[in-house]
């Protein structure tokens, strides 16, 4: 089967891009093209700037019921055609199709329903001076925003910034990563069938360097929401802040999973093997440094190196697969020099650290890894200071819990972290002490879409959800009338 040749969507209209120019890219579980991507430039952008901003004239202007009708209505949409996304999910991204099926999509989906709720229920401040007058802030959109997602969750976290992004009344210029646009192009078609007006949501398809350069510097789009890598986060606000565009950065992590010796031992062992091997690891939010209370370490390890050896690794489709392919090829030879690396530097390879030998036909070409844990590593190593973004932990013993927060803390990301203890003041302190821009007790993942998002240290700028959001895609404006 040839692959399937994807357009720009420009003013409700599948364009192609201006210079004819398109690259592939793979199936991950099978190591073929799938689909052909527009390699879309400046010029691409340009046109899809025009198209935004002549909609936001009208599209900032149209009442908030309206605006969360056509976004519960995009969401009706991605729900009835949930395996259909779920399948096509999995196929651009590597991940089994039941993980999408069960998070990706419908977390899409709410994304959508969550704001159209919130611009309805969300209340401005006011103010008597008395004897002055009397004060009230009002909130305005602010313009064209530029979006640019991952690959890891496609539609889920395109969709978390396009959300709020239109709810606000913000029209909008997304750029999907150019390893999985495949979603976001059939997204095109609900908010078509959504009645969402044309020009409101426009996707531009093709590479960093590109498209989302182009979107980055172009002078009258004045916010931008990005999510990928720390580096490109970097170079983003190198040109971005002298420009004094408005930046959400949600970047990458390095999380610590703290494991105390009272902890409900199975919950935790249980949760760890999600939050280190879910969507291959690869998932800013994922669980990669794991410190166990020295009186449970060797069981903790036990347990996990027999869990890891227990996941499925293999064909997408199949319900009970755990993990799929990783995005790449070039991804997954990244993931395992860091197998090597971790060798390299005393560590020892627990479980996992090569390809599934039982991988053979369509998928032996496969970007595949079984989940691999790595012991005897010191956390001042590179193994386990810098990102892998893939199936690869590392485990170590600790005695204090002095000791374990000066570990979870010594590191250049600030994301995310787990702390397993049945000691309510212990989990208080502990919480307390983290580094991190969320904290779970006792779980992992949990998401109030209503709480700020967002890291801390290189893991981002800003926060994201129920009032951040807002705040981010709009400007308060504080009017004063006189007594």
């Amino acid at each position: 089967m040839s692959p399937t040749a994807l357009d720009n969507f420009i003013n409700n209209e599948h364009v192609k891009p201006v210079h004819g120019h398109y690259f592939d890219t793979f199936d991950p579980a099978r190591g073929i093209p799938h689909s052909r991507i527009p390699d879309s430039t400046k010029e691409d952008v340009d046109l899809a700037f025009a198209a935004a901003s002549k909609a936001f004239k009208t599209w900032s202007k149209t009442s908030k019921v309206e605006r969360a009708r056509i976004m519960n209505k995009i969401a009706d949409l991605i729900e009835s055609r949930l395996d259909e996304f779920a399948h096509a999910e999995s196929k651009d991204q590597g991940k089994p199709v039941e993980l999408a099926r069960t998070v990706d999509i419908p977390r899409a989906a709410h994304n959508f329903r969550f704001f159209a709720g919130r611009i309805l229920h969300s209340v401005d401040e006011a103010a008597d001076l008395a004897g002055v007058g009397f004060s009230y802030s009002q909130r305005m959109p602010i313009g064209v925003a530029g979006l640019i997602s991952p690959w890891n969750l496609p539609l889920y976290l395109l969709t978390w910034k396009i959300a709020p992004c239109i709810a606000c009344g913000n029209t909008a210029i997304c750029k999907p990563s150019e390893f999985t646009s495949l979603t976001a192009y059939m997204l095109c078609s609900v908010l078509q069938e959504a009645g969402l007006p044309a020009g409101v949501v426009n996707m531009v398809f093709g590479t960093g360097m590109g498209a989302g350069q182009a979107i980055v510097e172009h002078p009258r789009i004045p916010l931008i929401s990005f999510t990928g890598g720390t580096v490109t986060g970097a170079k983003i606000s190198s040109v971005a802040a002298p420009m004094f565009k408005r930046l959400s950065l949600e970047l990458g992590g390095k999380n610590a999973n703290i494991v105390f010796a009272d902890c409900d031992f199975d919950l935790a062992l249980k949760t760890s093997l999600r939050s280190s091997f879910a969507n291959q690891g690869e998932i800013c939010l994922c669980g990669s440094r794991i410190f166990v209370e020295r009186p449970i370490y060797e069981k903790f390890l036990a347990g996990l190196v027999q869990g890891a050896n227990d996941l499925k690794v293999g064909d997408p489709s199949q319900k009970d697969t755990n993990l799929g392919a990783l995005v790449s090829k070039e991804h997954w030879a990244k993931v395992m020099s860091y197998v090597q690396l971790g060798q390299e530097e005393g560590g020892k390879i627990e479980c996992g650290g090569q390809k599934p030998t039982s991988l053979q036909g369509e998928f032996q070409n496969g970007y595949f890894l079984r989940p691999t844990i790595i012991s005897g590593l010191t956390p001042s190593c590179r193994t386990m200071r810098e990102e892998i973004f893939g199936p690869v932990v590392t485990i170590f013993p600790f005695d204090t819990e002095e000791e374990v927060v000066g570990y979870a803390n010594d590191s250049e990301y600030g994301l995310s972290c787990s702390v397993w203890t049945e000691n309510g003041r212990r989990a208080r302190r502990v919480a307390s002490e983290i580094e991190a821009g969320t904290v779970w007790v006792n779980t992992w993942m949990a998401r109030d879409l209503r709480m700020p998002f967002g890291g801390m240290k290189k893991s981002g700028l800003g926060r994201e959800g129920g009032n951040h959001s807002l705040d981010f895609y709009s400007e308060l404006k504080t009017i004063c009338l006189a007594d």
